[in-house]
């Protein structure tokens, strides 16, 4: 694991969107693809809790809480940082943790074009049906990343797939 400052954010990395809870698969993978690559990987959480204020010409990001609880950001951003250790112990591949905030996809998407990353990972959504309609609200952010850049994003699957004739969305 590599220095977790702001400035030492590796260039051509391999970016990979993370989140609390979310299954190891989809750090094993962009792990994968950044030593086939052999490039650094960088694990992003964005704290969607925070919005972006301003940001300096130095590049310093100054940002507000959407509310006061400032501890959910810190407290997740942990919770990725753990898991980034224990799914990426032994893989070989130099990594290290940022924490962005605001929209998740133009957070990634602003990395990538600063540090000219090489390739973007992220997983796809859970099921069910609190997650499609988050999803109506907010879109889908491997779709809005490919609307908005030019570099190859990876999108893994978390679940299993649904089969043809299963419901997308079981009753309870």
């Amino acid at each position: 694991m590599a220095d977790e400052s702001a400035d030492a954010t590796p260039e051509r990395a391999v970016l990979v969107g993370a989140i609390p809870g979310q299954p190891s698969r989809v750090l094993k993978e962009a792990a994968r693809y950044a030593g086939l690559l052999g490039a650094p990987l960088v694990v992003v959480h964005v704290d969607v809790t925070r919005f972006v204020t301003y940001e300096d010409p130095d590049g310093y990001v100054h940002s507000a809480p959407l509310d006061l609880n400032i501890a959910t950001g810190e407290g997740d951003l942990a919770a990725v940082t753990a898991a980034a250790t224990a799914a990426l112990a032994g893989s070989g591949v130099d990594w290290c943790v940022r924490q962005l905030v605001g929209d998740p996809a133009l957070a990634m998407k602003h990395l990538a074009d600063r540090t000219d990353a090489r390739l973007i990972v992220v997983g796809t959504r859970r099921r069910g049906i609190g997650e499609s309609i988050r999803e109506f609200f907010t879109g889908s952010v491997a779709a809005r990343l490919a609307h908005r850049q030019h570099r190859p994003i990876l999108v893994v699957p978390l679940d299993e797939p649904v089969r043809d004739d299963e419901e997308l969305w079981p009753e309870a």
